[in-house]
């Protein structure tokens, strides 16, 4: 906003000192000068007065309180919080646990948890070309954790060279710090190199000897824990998690492969395989043995359970289980309770007999950890949901409704910061539709749209390269959003729109529409409608009446799908014939962003202009304007008004602005790295406040790195919601703004 006061500013002296040049002839040079004086000091005064009422405007107000509350993780501030992901689990006699994932976004690839809380995490995970891994274990002097060292050009210090991996146990203390040891590797001499070509998949201890697995090397080798050296290796057919006795027996799960299932095996110390085995699994992902000698095995195939097995018999025996037959899918499909579990990763036990489970759904949706007593009740559980996701409102519930690409949540706004949120649904089934989108790609940007007053979700990604949508079908599957259609853009190398072998007859070339038109969520050859076009997507837009827009980065950018019915299955029918094109207003070189509201047939549109040109080329940025116009369908191509956004000038994108959203009587944006909320008056595009994350979530956030990083609703009391992205600790903002 300040810049646009400094052209008037500009034109104002140039005018005056232009007056004063002809009112004064040059014998009266030195008057002139004394009142280019005066008008210097005017002009400074001027622009004094206009950056104080701007940084007035940019800050909220004496009075003016808001909170900033979250959704998707138990904890929303401080380092302690809930991962992203649990890959591996190793629980201690007194319920202490470890956890291992190759991935956190703000460094917590290895969480210790206990008594349902954080409580710590082991160093130096992140940075540095470092990632975790699958497997974690301890004894009583330290701790042992797979992981990645990737390669970097470091000439004083211990890395692989560029574009090589070390496959690593790495040791630590039991304070959580790096534990060096004689002959270690890495820069702080922590790291055991078990191979530089496939990662380690399995850890164990038993003895003084720490196991260690590799699935692809078809190996499994044993060192020494005090001097970290090898001690022997022998050969298993592709072992995965490990688990080993108190006398150095070895259980292994063999992974299924395509229509084969999994099974788990048993091997002597030495390496001989013995004859017990466990094939009445299919989808085996984690094991671990009791201190009563019973072996636990987290079937995640269609059963969704821990399953208990007596190993003591000549042959293993399915004694118990935990968690309810079918998982999240058994009763009401993807409603969330307590014995409810699905897409599970790790198990372990404490000396007690309490069981811990971690279900990290299907495609990473998030961890979910919990406690089960040795009855198989569950007395806690923690959340960490949220990665790479933004949520939006159910309009017809007010906002208690509330959805994230996997997930949806029965929200009390009376209650504090942070509980309002309940878990109600998982709305992704691998096992009815293993064709879903969700499964094949990276969804991150969430719409939800009442059409006809049935709901309905549309998806986008972090490169706006398609629009998913689901339907709901209640009394045949439950809470699950079942593939109702789809849209891609057209491949700039005239190649399929979307690599792989999935979606299955997708068109060679071109773009497409996919309709669900028998309704079973299967992509099939005679549902694909073909098209091509301009390959440059500068964002989707799905509007209250359940028109889809899209906007390309080009003269004729405005593509406008009405809605043209909703076929027998419930799936809402968009085809090209009934396409409208539409030309990009003049003012945008570079179209972004697109928002449009029927209601009052106003169109927000934004982008970079000749005035505010792009630096660079940013795909994810909404550009540098945003621009109103009025009765948009009447064929109104004037703006009421044009504002400048935060926008990037240097290349480095300190200053960048992610994502729009207009709700109401406001126009909300965010910027990149500072995530800072702007809010504009949607009647003049006066920016109004300028909001950071409140003492809430300990007034921080990571980058908003997604193209629908914030999404504002209005409540029916007045209140706006804008949820926004925080990927960096794993959760959803939300602002609540009594505006």
């Amino acid at each position: 906003m300040r810049n646009r006061f400094m052209p008037q500013l500009v034109q104002f002296r140039q005018r005056l000192n232009h007056y004063i040049k002809n009112l004064f002839p040059s014998r009266y040079w030195q008057k002139k000068q004394i009142l280019k004086i005066l008008l210097g000091l005017i002009c400074g005064i001027l622009v004094t007065f206009v950056g104080s009422k701007m940084d007035w405007a940019v800050t909220k107000p004496p009075g003016f309180t808001y909170t900033t509350s979250w959704i998707g993780n138990t904890i929303g501030n401080g380092k302690l919080r809930v991962q992203n992901n649990i890959e591996g689990m190793f629980v201690t006699p007194d319920g202490t646990i470890y956890t291992n994932s190759h991935w956190d976004e703000a460094g917590a690839e290895a969480g210790i948890y206990k008594d349902g809380k954080p409580i710590d995490l082991l160093d130096d995970t992140h940075g540095w070309n470092r990632l975790g891994g699958k497997a974690v274990t301890r004894d009583d002097k330290y701790i042992y954790m797979a992981m990645i060292q990737g390669g970097m050009n470091h000439k004083t210090q211990d890395y692989p060279p560029e574009g090589k991996n070390w496959y690593c146990v790495r040791r630590y203390d039991l304070e959580g710090k790096p534990a060096p040891f004689k002959g270690g590797r890495g820069w702080d001499k922590s790291m055991l190199i078990a191979s530089d070509t496939s990662e380690v998949t399995g850890l164990a201890i038993a003895n003084n000897q720490l196991f260690v697995s590799n699935a692809e090397a078809n190996q499994v080798t044993i060192y020494d824990t005090d001097k970290m050296e090898e001690i022997r290796k022998f050969t298993v057919a592709s072992p995965q998690a490990i688990a080993v006795d108190k006398q150095g027996s070895l259980w292994t799960i063999q992974r299924r492969d395509g229509d084969k299932f999994g099974k788990i095996v048993h091997y002597s110390p030495t390496g001989t395989r013995l004859s017990e085995e466990i094939k009445d699994v299919i989808t085996p992902t984690a094991i671990a043995l009791d201190f009563q000698g019973k072996l636990l095995v987290t079937e995640n195939g269609p059963l969704q359970q821990v399953l208990i097995y007596n190993i003591k018999n000549s042959q293993p025996v399915q004694i118990g289980t935990i968690g309810s037959k079918n998982g999240i899918y058994s009763g009401v499909a993807g409603e969330v309770q307590n014995s409810k579990l699905y897409g599970l990763t790790a198990v372990g036990v404490d000396g007690a007999g309490n069981v811990y489970v971690n279900s990290n759904g299907f495609n990473h949706s998030g961890t979910d950890l919990r406690k089960f007593s040795p009855s198989g009740k569950m007395e806690w559980k923690l959340l960490g949901l949220i990665f790479v996701d933004n949520a939006d409102a159910d309009p017809k519930t007010d906002g208690v409704d509330v959805f994230t690409k996997q997930e949806r949540y029965l929200m009390d706004y009376s209650k504090p910061a942070g509980k309002q949120w309940t878990y109600k649904a998982y709305t992704l089934n691998p096992f009815k539709y293993p064709q879903d989108p969700r499964l094949h790609t990276s969804p991150d940007g969430t719409f939800v749209r009442r059409i006809k007053g049935k709901p309905y979700l549309f998806l986008t990604d972090m490169y706006n390269s398609f629009l998913e949508i689901y339907r709901f079908q209640p009394a045949t599957d439950g809470k699950i959003a079942i593939p109702a259609g789809m849209f891609v853009g057209t491949n700039e190398s005239n190649k399929p729109s979307i690599k792989g072998d999935w979606p299955p007859s997708q068109p060679t070339t071109g773009e497409w529409i996919w309709r669900d038109g028998n309704g079973n969520g299967t992509f099939e050859s005679t549902e694909y409608d073909r098209h091509k076009d301009y390959p440059y997507i500068g964002g989707w837009w799905v509007d209250s009446k359940g028109d889809v827009w899209k906007t390309l980065r080009t003269k004729d950018g405005i593509r406008h799908y009405p809605l043209q019915g909703i076929d027998a299955k419930g799936n809402p029918i968009y085809t090209y014939k009934s396409m409208e094109k539409d030309t990009t207003p003049v003012m945008f070189t570079d179209l972004r962003r697109l928002e449009y509201f029927p209601e009052t047939d106003t169109m927000y549109l934004s982008g970079f202009t000749a005035e505010h040109p792009a630096f660079e080329d940013d795909a994810k940025v909404v550009g540098s304007e945003i621009a109103r116009f009025d009765n948009w369908s009447k064929g109104n191509r004037t703006p009421r008004w044009r504002t400048v956004v935060p926008y990037d000038t240097t290349g480095k994108r300190e200053v960048s602005t992610s994502s729009i959203s207009a709700s109401g009587d406001y126009v909300f944006t965010v910027t990149t790295k500072t995530a800072e909320l702007y809010v504009y008056q949607a009647s003049t595009g006066n920016l109004i406040y300028r909001l950071k994350p409140g003492p809430e979530v300990g007034g921080e956030s990571g980058w908003i790195d997604i193209p629908y990083g914030i999404r504002a609703f209005r409540r029916s009391n007045g209140e706006y919601l804008v949820f926004a992205e925080e990927n960096w600790k794993g959760k959803v903002l939300v602002y609540q703004l009594p505006i």
